[in-house]
C-alpha cells in the first residue's frame, strides 16, 4: 500500500495537478433563529497524464469551500488506462439515477462530451472520446458516474493477464 502511495506520489510531482471547480452551491439549514448558510463545492483534479480525482467541501466562504474540496479530491486521485490519445474500450459508468456512456474516438475527434463530464476527460489527459450523458444531469451524480465507468476501463494487457492468455489470444 505504502508502495503504491509512493509511486502515485512521483508521478504527481512529474505533472502537476491542476484543479476545476466545476458547481459552487448554496445550501441552507434552518436553525431556530433564522436561516445559516453555507456553501459546497464540487472540484476536480486531474494532471492530464491519466491521474484525475474529485471531492467536495463546504464551509462558510466560498474560497474555503474550494480549498476542502480540492484536499479531499487530492485523496481520491484513480489511475485512467489510456490508448494514445483515447480510452481502450466503450463502458457506461452508473452513478444513483445518473448513468453516462462513452465510448474511444479516432485521434482528432476531441471531447465530445459535456459539463462535469468534459472536465474529468480533460483533466485526466483523454483527449479523443465520445460521450453522452443518460438520466440525471446532477454535476455530482454525473461525476460519480463517469468515475464509476472510469475504474471499469481496462486494458487489453490487464485482460490478459487476468485471463491467463497472451495478448495475440485475446484479439
Amino acid at each position: 500500500m505504502a508502495e503504491v502511495r509512493r509511486k502515485r506520489d512521483q508521478e504527481v510531482e512529474q505533472n502537476p495537478l491542476e484543479e476545476r471547480v466545476v458547481a459552487i452551491n448554496r445550501v441552507t439549514k434552518v436553525v431556530k433563529g433564522g436561516r445559516r448558510f453555507k456553501f459546497s463545492a464540487l472540484v476536480i483534479v486531474g494532471n492530464r497524464a491519466g491521474q484525475v480525482g474529485f471531492g467536495t467541501g463546504k464551509a462558510q466562504e466560498v474560497p474555503d469551500a474550494i480549498k476542502k474540496a480540492v484536499e479531499n479530491a487530492k485523496t481520491n486521485l484513480i489511475t485512467v488506462p489510456l490508448v494514445g490519445t483515447t480510452i481502450p474500450h466503450e463502458v457506461v459508468g452508473n452513478f444513483g439515477a445518473g448513468k453516462v456512456f462513452f465510448r474511444p474516438a479516432s485521434e482528432g475527434t476531441g471531447v465530445i462530451a459535456g459539463g462535469a463530464v468534459r472536465s474529468i476527460f480533460e483533466l485526466a489527459g483523454i483527449n479523443d472520446v465520445l460521450s453522452k450523458s443518460l438520466g440525471s444531469r446532477t454535476p455530482i451524480n454525473m461525476v460519480r458516474a463517469t468515475f464509476a465507468g472510469l475504474q471499469n476501463l481496462r486494458t487489453i494487457d490487464e485482460v490478459a493477464k487476468l485471463r491467463g492468455l497472451s495478448v495475440s489470444e485475446i484479439r
